[in-house]
């Protein structure tokens, strides 16, 4: 079919929606340790109800949109994210919240189910890497934006001569107490907007690949028997957990130990954390053309432990720098593993992409992990649990056998053309 501009722009759009409401929750960590009395152990069930949902909802989400389309599964997405961002601006309470980002995680997690094949067909295939790509970039800048967001409102809705009508307005619906979570009456306005948006779009018929399909319980079952398949899950689920566990700690960490405000410079590393996290892909891209990915994915690894050891041990100027770097390291990690598990397997790729999605929720059980250790330990000790994940991590490097290797540039070989 001929390409859909404009449906590439939803699905971009839809991308950088759901990275404002995912990669919030590092920046206000801190405050909702502070506003709710809680330790570090309750703070980490936040993050846990958001990402458990990933768990929960990844396979069924594929079933769903099978079942109805896109259209419908997108709507009901959004809505879920709207119903979960007022019901805790208007209630904002500890329990309140633990339902509410459970019902967002369930819409975001459905989301993404939807959007691939979508941006697939809208853009044509053979712009698909590209549009994907471009799409990871869009989720990094919303995620490098957010924290900026959370910060303007804090400090500017109690200051009267800063006030706009935006901020008048949030002030009026805001407990003066918990001015960070007038940021849940932004994420409500950007989802119901995209199901205003998605109500009067018309969406392309979407034929969807073999491995962007479901698949039935037998090949779940056949997968599930196969032990590099567990493997594979779980080191996505101990990369996804390494990626949340430090954007969600490190602005306690830096509070705690160093005196750093995390309603400024802590959401400002928790920011630059996602930016660098973006603009990796692209040093990545290169990398990948010229390494064979499972030695990236190495390197990558042992550069993340590095920033780790400094961010932990350092002394506060080096820490505040070191955690933000360890987005950089992380940022091929993602598309490293998943390519990897696709390429090692010859069927029921699309099953496969569903288990795999799965272990997302490794963002919910890490911050926890950390969290829980650092009520006992202190949070240093928690946080150096990223040790164990990463080097989970760094171990696909080591035993990966893919059946297809990822494709490299052969200085050997043009050399040879040249002299001849």
């Amino acid at each position: 079919m001929a390409r859909n501009r404009y449906m590439v722009g939803i699905v971009f759009l839809t991308f950088f929606v759901m990275s404002l409401l995912t990669n919030i929750l590092g920046a206000i960590v801190p405050d909702i340790i502070s506003s709710f009395k809680v330790s570090l152990t309750a703070a980490a069930l936040l993050p846990f109800s958001f990402f458990i949902a990933y768990g929960v909802m990844s396979i069924p989400a594929g079933f769903l949109v099978e079942r109805f389309g896109e259209k419908p599964v997108m709507i009901a997405a959004f809505l879920a994210g709207t119903v979960g961002s007022l019901s805790f601006a208007l209630h904002p309470s500890y329990g309140v919240a633990l339902v509410s980002l459970f019902v967002m995680g369930s819409g975001m997690a459905t989301l993404q189910t939807a959007i691939n094949p979508l941006l697939r067909v809208a853009g044509g295939e053979a712009h698909f890497a590209f549009n994907s790509a471009f799409a990871q970039l869009i989720f990094g800048s919303a995620s490098f934006l957010s924290p900026y967001m959370y910060s303007y409102l804090v400090l500017n809705l109690g200051n009267e001569r800063a006030r706009n009508q935006l901020l008048e307005m949030l002030h009026k619906l805001t407990p003066p107490a918990l001015p960070w979570a007038s940021m849940y009456w932004i994420f409500a306005g950007f989802t119901l907007a995209m199901v205003a948006v998605l109500i009067f779009s018309r969406f392309p018929r979407v034929e969807r690949a073999a491995d962007e399909k479901a698949g039935s319980l037998e090949m779940y079952g056949s997968l599930f028997r196969k032990p590099m398949v567990w493997a594979f899950f779980l080191c996505v689920f101990a990369y996804v957990g390494s990626e949340q566990g430090t954007a969600d700690w490190m602005s306690k960490f830096l509070s705690q130990y160093h005196g750093y405000d995390p309603h400024t410079t802590g959401a400002t590393a928790v920011s630059r954390f996602w930016g660098l996290l973006a603009a990796g892909c692209f040093i990545g891209m290169l990398l990948l053309k010229i390494f064979d990915s499972r030695y990236v994915l190495v390197g990558t690894c042992v550069g993340a432990l590095l920033c780790l050891t400094v961010a932990l041990f350092g002394p506060a100027k080096v820490s505040v720098i070191a955690f933000p770097g360890i987005g950089l390291f992380a940022s091929v990690m993602w598309p490293i593993l998943v390519s990897l598990a696709l390429n090692s397997v010859s069927e029921h790729h699309g099953s496969f992409a569903g288990i795999l999605s799965t272990g997302i929720m490794g963002g919910a059980v890490v911050p926890l992990i950390i969290g829980r250790i650092g009520d006992n330990l202190g949070l240093r000790a928690g946080v150096a649990f990223l040790y164990v994940t990463f080097a989970s991590v760094l171990s696909v490097g080591l035993w990966a056998k893919p059946l297809i290797a990822n494709a490299t540039v052969s200085f050997k070989k043009a050399e040879v053309q040249t002299t001849g």
